[in-house]
């Protein structure tokens, strides 16, 4: 199709929560409550406490639970509020599922959910952003959403003291979804073109930056399987994960505020791939 309507996109949330045998709908105050404590137990620290969720929910923002349909139990959830240019984005600040339903297609569902929503209320994109650093969610949003993005946010929150962040850096993706797009299709991806290497793991899982071709047109970033895992064994080599994959990225995608000299074009076998903008 050549740009979902809102009803569209109604439908395909719908259909996607069928999928995950889930309910997706706005919070009230105890909703706002589970919603604070399914995010402490996935951050170890409350990220954003009951009351300012409910002054969002009531100012019209995105404040949306899952419910599991055969318990009423909350499996997930995500808030988003209104973000300029007004009247054309929303910025979806966090959202979280319980481990419990991994791979259920909790995920997916919220955000299309989110995104029929905004479609509703007129905006056409929304923007978020995400750790670098991590495999899953990159795959998730450029290969699951098709997201673009928009820049490299070094040091984004400055210093965290949540159990997920802390001590590891706060960079952060900036990307967009232009909501009328498509969403792909499930499934591998295909393969891509062979690409130049800006950044790869040695044999002894370290990273190791490479000077590419400077007439290559393509690269690949390279990123651990697992960070999380990698931060819990061995923080000091995840930090110098954190530095390489900023001094690879950060220069090629910039900040957002002024144009990028590369795009990141897919996300394959824990890889960015980028091409020349």
């Amino acid at each position: 199709m050549n740009g979902a309507t809102p009803a569209e996109a109604r439908a395909d949330a719908s259909d996607a929560a069928d999928g995950a045998r889930i309910e997706v709908r706005a919070l009230d105050h105890q909703g706002v409550r589970e919603a604070d404590g399914l995010f402490t137990r996935l951050w170890g620290a409350s990220v954003m406490e009951a009351p300012l969720m409910i002054a969002l929910e009531h100012s019209g923002a995105y404040v949306a639970g899952a419910f599991d349909r055969n318990g009423a139990r909350m499996v997930g959830a995500c808030i988003g509020y209104f973000a300029q240019p007004l009247g054309e984005v929303l910025h979806s600040h966090v959202a979280g599922v319980d481990p419990g339903v991994a791979r259920r297609g909790v995920g997916i569902a919220m955000k299309l959910d989110q995104r029929a929503w905004a479609l509703e209320r007129g905006l056409a994109r929304i923007t978020w952003t995400f750790d670098p650093l991590v495999a899953r969610n990159a795959a998730f949003n450029l290969r699951r959403l098709g997201v673009d993005v928009a820049g490299y946010l070094v040091d984004f929150y400055g210093d965290m003291s949540d159990g997920v962040n802390a001590g590891q850096g706060s960079d952060r993706l900036l990307v967009s979804w232009p909501l009328a797009r498509p969403v792909p299709p499930p499934g591998e991806p295909v393969p891509e073109p062979a690409a130049a290497s800006a950044l790869l793991a040695n044999v002894d899982g370290e990273p190791h930056p490479y000077v590419p071709d400077p007439t290559a047109t393509r690269l690949a970033v390279e990123l651990p399987e697992d960070i999380e895992g990698l931060r819990a064994a061995d923080p000091a080599c995840a930090a110098r994960w954190r530095g390489a994959v900023r001094g690879a990225l950060a220069p090629l995608l910039g900040d957002g505020a002024s144009g990028a000299r590369w795009r990141v074009a897919g996300f394959h076998d824990h890889r960015y791939l980028l091409e020349r903008a």
